[in-house]
């Protein structure tokens, strides 16, 4: 959960996604999701980022949580610095990571603590995040202000639909109890048209928008397909 130093901090998601920083890595816990579409997420945004750059880049991963997207993305050769509100899970991260020979930093820190001291990237991550800050549209401007021209963007979120309720509300919550309950505030998913309309509004050409979809055959996640519930959606600072 990413931590807005006051702007789009939520205390109760610290300290939620804090509370289970010693199952972060466990693939049978609380982030088994996670893990299972986390090969997919992370595929995608190497592809978007080589698309433009077509070379690893120095990237940042904003509400990088326990690490499971930024230690994958530093495996691929990208240069990785991942922030987080939550001390616990940052130092669960830390610990996974260590004596790995990556390169990756984890820093308990805000994205407008980086802003303000001028920082910049040639890509930056947010996944799963935007659905949990107070204040989207002011933190999708903070990122954009810290990336370099040509820099993208790579979001991944969940849309404000029927089936998104049913599925990762009550579905995935209360029923099946993949997540612990009161992960999500379901009026707070976010469509792909209103992601959009924000990205535009900071100077972003979105340059795609795909599903995230679980493919019950393969028994994996994939990128395309229906964005009812899960989506990603990459824009590039031009």
């Amino acid at each position: 959960m990413v931590d807005a130093s006051g702007g789009s901090i939520v205390s109760a998601e610290v300290a939620l996604f804090d509370g289970l920083a010693g199952r972060w890595w466990d693939r049978r816990g609380p982030m088994a999701p996670l893990h299972a579409m986390n090969p997919a997420r992370v595929a995608w945004v190497d592809g978007q980022v080589r698309r433009g750059v077509g070379r690893p880049v120095r990237l940042l991963d904003v509400g990088c949580g326990g690490g499971l997207a930024a230690e994958a993305l530093a495996r691929l050769g990208h240069d990785v610095t991942g922030i987080d509100a939550a001390p616990e899970v940052i130092a669960a991260a830390r610990a996974h990571a260590q004596g790995q020979g990556l390169d990756l930093v984890y820093r308990h820190t805000s994205a407008e603590a980086l802003a303000a001291a001028g920082e910049r990237y040639e890509a930056i991550t947010s996944l799963e995040v935007i659905e949990h800050v107070a204040d989207p549209a002011a933190f999708l401007a903070v990122l954009a202000g810290m990336l370099e021209r040509g820099g993208v963007l790579c979001l991944s979120t969940l849309n404000r639909t029927r089936r998104s309720w049913v599925v990762a509300k009550l579905g995935a919550e209360y029923v099946l109890r993949l997540l612990p309950a009161g992960t999500h505030a379901w009026a707070q998913f976010i469509t792909p048209a209103e992601l959009a309309g924000m990205l535009r509004r900071v100077g972003l050409l979105v340059q795609d928008v795909s599903g995230l979809n679980f493919a019950p055959l393969a028994g994996t996640w994939r990128v395309g397909g229906s964005m009812e519930v899960n989506y990603v959606m990459a824009a590039r600072r031009i």
